[in-house]
């Protein structure tokens, strides 16, 4: 099973980029974040034609997060799914594909360390964790995929010097990622990649894509039953490259085995 994660920023002015990666690689399971989109607009006859069900929540001109699936495509839960008031922006999605049990996670930016939205972003991964906690059993085949805003660790940046002080490298958003982790999930990149300089984000201004200039924010997270079936994972970079324009992020492509499940 080919499961792929994509920040797309914005399906409608990507969609054309979309459709033909979707062509030629063939995800069995393809995470979508960023729609932008609500649920009305999402073009889901297009994917339909290509042989995928999908399921998608949304709010318009931000967020939103949708899951395409070959491989079946039921239970379908949009937000935590717990007993609190709903999350007022579309940021996550759970659906069992072909056996394996799949969330799709937008996670707040957090845009500075003094600002109301970080406070929400530290929250929203706390719900994350509980959701897992009070709902899923670590043994079972999960995985957690999506734009995290979090380099995990100082290989997953440019230049940590660059964002000191800033979002997406804080120890408390890194804290609560290693939450995620320390209930049962592995980054299943850190697998099969060790090395420093594998981005999956870079920032339009400054030429930064070309200069290297990136973080690995988009991540792969699976239980452990699932992260010993994963084959290889990588990131493709020349989804970031060429017109019509980009996302400002890269594909993440994951294959499991999945045969046995």
């Amino acid at each position: 099973m080919l499961v792929v994660t994509w920040n797309v920023n914005s399906l409608k002015a990507r969609l054309e980029r979309v459709v033909p990666w979707i062509e030629a690689n063939a995800p069995d399971v393809l995470c979508l974040q960023e729609t932008k989109m609500t649920d009305e607009a999402f073009p889901s006859g297009v994917f339909a034609e290509m042989g995928y069900e999908s399921a998608h929540v949304g709010e318009g001109r931000w967020n939103g997060v949708a899951i395409l699936s070959r491989v079946g495509l039921d239970d379908v839960v949009a937000g935590f799914g717990d007993d609190l008031p709903a999350d007022p922006e579309a940021r996550l999605m759970w659906a069992t594909c072909g056996g394996v049990r799949v969330a799709c996670a937008y996670v707040p930016n957090g845009r500075s360390l003094d600002n109301d939205h970080y406070t929400y972003k530290l929250a929203w991964l706390e719900r994350l964790r509980s959701a897992l906690v009070d709902g899923v059993d670590p043994t079972d085949p999960l995985v957690v995929t999506g734009d995290f805003n979090i380099a995990p660790d100082d290989r997953d940046v440019w230049d940590p010097a660059a964002f000191e002080g800033a979002t997406h490298v804080s120890q408390p958003e890194r804290d609560a990622l290693a939450g995620l982790t320390q209930w049962g999930l592995t980054d299943v990149f850190r697998q099969h990649h060790d090395q420093a300089g594998l981005y999956s984000w870079w920032d339009y201004r400054g030429g930064s894509f070309h200069k290297g200039h990136g973080m690995r924010i988009d991540l792969v997270l699976a239980t452990e039953s699932l992260a010993q079936r994963c084959s290889g994972i990588r990131i493709d970079r020349d989804a970031r490259k060429g017109k019509p324009t980009p996302s400002d992020h890269a594909p993440v492509m994951a294959d499991f085995d999945t045969g046995s499940l």
